[in-house]
């Protein structure tokens, strides 16, 4: 795998990630700081209408990874923002006729990780916001032995919830629509487990309802709150919250 030329900000890359599941190739930007040695690997999935470049353009990821670095508050870690598969305005992530998107992540942007960053680490993190957030809770739930810790913002917790960002819904039914089903059929292999909304989300009582859901089949999470909107201003801040935790989980040497 050769990288592109790097971005202005030399820490940036755009690859071009050749995919068998997409039957072609994908495109997913890295952000590779420097390090001594072996650095575990965040895949962060984007939204509706989001692309490879959106959380570095729109979230500025880069930016809040180089920080926490430079305050060695985390450890050097290498982001992979990939593109969802490109299905019309969104793949949500899962199988479709035409695209097996499900494996585009879990196996083509993992592979491409390693070609890409020789001396990667093990540890897989698992992260999204919106629809990312709800591929980042069902992914991470059904490849748990591969996954070391999930996060997601603002997340869509149900398929049909789509209805609010695209036209025809419908598509995604196939596939069980309810994030906590997922969570709850893979809780013995479950990573560490957070997610967070703002208080003027409208998905907000859909995370509540989650939440009170894992409670109620006493799955160990945790679940925040805090002042915002479903936007960028939101994630934003919030991204701080996914790359301390994955770092915690790290410290705290927690099994795949």
């Amino acid at each position: 795998m050769t990288l592109s030329a790097p971005a202005a900000e030399g820490d940036l890359h755009s690859v071009a990630c050749p995919s068998a599941s997409l039957g072609g190739h994908g495109d997913v930007t890295f952000f590779i700081p420097p390090s001594a040695g072996p650095m575990p690997l965040v895949i962060l999935l984007n939204g509706v209408y989001g692309s490879h470049r959106a959380w570095t353009d729109q979230g500025e990821a880069h930016l809040t990874a180089r920080r926490l670095i430079g305050e060695g508050r985390i450890r050097p870690m290498v982001l992979a923002m990939p593109a969802d598969g490109l299905w019309t305005l969104s793949t949500g992530f899962i199988r479709h006729m035409d695209g097996a998107y499900e494996r585009w992540i879990m196996e083509d942007v993992i592979a491409c990780a390693r070609d890409t960053v020789p001396d990667l680490a093990p540890e897989v993190f698992l992260a999204g916001l919106s629809i990312g957030g709800y591929g980042a809770l069902r992914l991470g739930a059904k490849y748990g032995g591969l996954v070391r810790g999930i996060s997601a913002h603002s997340p869509i917790t149900r398929l049909h919830d789509m209805a609010r960002f695209v036209p025809e819904p419908g598509s995604y039914l196939g596939d069980e629509p309810f994030v906590g089903v997922w969570i709850a059929r893979h809780r013995a292999s479950l990573p560490p487990l957070r997610f967070d909304c703002g208080t003027e989300d409208p998905l907000l009582d859909a995370s509540r309802r989650l939440h009170d859901e894992l409670v109620h089949q006493s799955v160990v999470h945790i679940y925040q709150e805090y002042p915002g909107a479903h936007d960028w201003a939101y994630w934003k801040t919030h991204l701080a919250d996914t790359l301390l935790f994955f770092e915690q989980r790290l410290r705290a040497g927690a099994a795949p």
